[in-house]
Order: structure tokens, then C-alpha cells, then sequence
């Protein structure tokens, strides 16, 4: 099966995120918000960039077989679709590729927030092993997964710090 859709798919959604994001920082920034560590943003972008060059590179020529490793990622990528957009409509404006915090403002705890403390990141993680494991890119798979635990363990860390700092979002979590 030939998957040179599945590069311009990603690719078109991550620029409407940052159109999308971009959006939202404006109307947080005009409502008051502020912006922490605003050099993640620049790793997230720069680590997405990478991956998705070193996966166009290894999994040339784009085809892979039709099996049932093909369709499970397939639907398994719609899932995470469908949650990752389940979190950017839950977190509204609040919902942002930057760390940005409205002071005072209240933290969100529902929709997939009421389970999980970062499901977008969990998508994002997800993404990282399914699209090289779909694409048949073993070296994509082990270095880009391992390198977006990294940067998300900083990134979680930093974020936390701001929402704690600004919100009532440390009250009541474990």
C-alpha cells in the first residue's frame, strides 16, 4: 500500500496547530496571559521537524504491505486523532504548542483531563512509535521515540511549574 498521504495528512494538521496555537496565544496574551520557558516550543519544533524528516527519509519509498500491522496503526492513528482533538476542543483557548497560563484562572479537569494529567502528550508519544512502526522506520521509531521522552519530560516538568504557579491546578492531583 502506498502511504505518501499519511506525510501530507501530518503534515497539513500540524500547521493548522500552529495556526491554531498561535490563535490562542494571542487571545491568552491579550487576556493577560504569560508565556513560560518559551525555548521548549523552539525543541518541540525543532524534535517534530526532524522526526518527520527522518521518517519521510527512512521509510522511502513510502509503501508498505497491506497486513494487519498496517491496519492496526492505521485505526490506531485514528484514535489518537480523535483524542487529540477530544483535548484541543476540552482545553479551548487554554490549548497551546507554547506553555502559556491565564493567572487565576482555573485548571481544566475534564474531558480526558478528569483521567489523564497530559493526554495530549501521551497522542504526541503515541504518534512518535506508531508512524515509524507503520511506516516500517525501526531507527525513526527508537531514536525519535526516545528523544521525545526526553524533551516531554522537561516539557511536563516546566509546564507543571507554570500551572502551579499561576492556577489552582496543583490542588487535589497526586
Amino acid at each position: 500500500m502506498f502511504l505518501w498521504w499519511i506525510f501530507v495528512f501530518f503534515f497539513t494538521e500540524r500547521l493548522f496547530e500552529l495556526w491554531l496555537a498561535a490563535r490562542n496565544r494571542r487571545t491568552l496574551l491579550a487576556r493577560g496571559g504569560r508565556e513560560f520557558f518559551p525555548e521548549t516550543f523552539r525543541e518541540l519544533v525543532l524534535l517534530h521537524t526532524l522526526f518527520f524528516a527522518a521518517l519521510l527519509a527512512e521509510s522511502w519509498p513510502w509503501q508498505v504491505p497491506l497486513d494487519s500491522l498496517t491496519f492496526f496503526c492505521l485505526a490506531a492513528l485514528v484514535a489518537l486523532m480523535a483524542l487529540r482533538y477530544w483535548c484541543i476542543l476540552t482545553l479551548g483557548v487554554f490549548w497551546n504548542t507554547r506553555i502559556l497560563v491565564l493567572p487565576g484562572a482555573a485548571a481544566v479537569r475534564k474531558g480526558p483531563y478528569r483521567f489523564l494529567r497530559h493526554p495530549n502528550y501521551l497522542v504526541v508519544t503515541l504518534e512518535f512509535a506508531l508512524l515509524p512502526l507503520l511506516m516500517r522506520a525501526p531507527f525513526t521509531l527508537v531514536v525519535f521515540s526516545l528523544a521525545n521522552l526526553l524533551v516531554l519530560r522537561r516539557r511536563i516538568r516546566f509546564e507543571e511549574q507554570a500551572l502551579k504557579e499561576c492556577t489552582d491546578w496543583g490542588e487535589g492531583r497526586p
